[in-house]
């Protein structure tokens, strides 16, 4: 059975992937305050491109 990601209790159908109203509300609180973030991987710019020859 799976689990909820924020508590670890067991999931409930009406707020899959969480176990509750409240546990979905923290997930979504995370995501607004910058709490998750997506990594993102920067390459750095081709010198080439950058020269002015």
């Amino acid at each position: 059975m799976a689990k909820c990601p924020i508590c670890g209790k067991p999931v409930e159908q009406a707020y899959r992937p969480f176990c509750s109203e409240r546990c979905k509300k923290i997930d979504l609180n995370r995501w607004l305050s910058d709490v998750y973030k997506i990594p993102a991987s920067v390459t750095p710019p081709d010198e080439d491109e950058n020269s002015s020859s």
